[in-house]
């Protein structure tokens, strides 16, 4: 058989193993694709986040501006409210990776999101990075 040429009437196609390349291809580009989408989407959730608490910081400080003999640890959300930079009528929550909405202390600076126990949230694992904090 070898040297024989193929007969002009029969089709070219792909043989088994070509399709199951091209196959394996695909479902490695989707794998990949669907890994940077997570990773994008938590990252994303993350710069939310620290975006808020940059705004409840902006508001501490404007406060401790205006009442300079006001330590940060009698501070409240109620005190703070009138010094966000959005003028919202409630105080700003974070949403969390698990979509639990979580509230922010207030009286430390920079400010923190807080887990349901009381501990401060932040699943970058850094407290410098600016994901889930105000960063450094």
């Amino acid at each position: 058989m070898k040297g024989q040429r193929r007969h002009p009437d029969l089709p070219m196609g792909f043989t088994l193993i070509e399709m199951s390349i091209v196959i394996f291809l695909l479902i490695a580009l989707m794998s990949t694709g669907f890994f940077f989408s997570n990773a994008i989407s938590t990252w994303k959730a993350g710069r939310e986040g620290s975006e808020i608490l940059r705004s409840v910081y902006v508001a501490q400080r404007t406060y401790l501006a205006d009442n300079p003999t006001t330590p940060v640890g009698s501070l409240t959300q109620a005190k703070l409210l009138p010094y966000l930079p959005d003028k919202a009528n409630t105080f700003p929550q974070v949403k969390g990776l698990d979509g639990t909405m979580r509230s922010i202390k207030v009286t430390v600076s920079p400010p923190v999101v807080l887990e349901a126990g009381g501990g401060v949230y932040d699943p970058s694992g850094s407290s410098s990075d600016s994901l889930w904090d105000v960063g450094e």
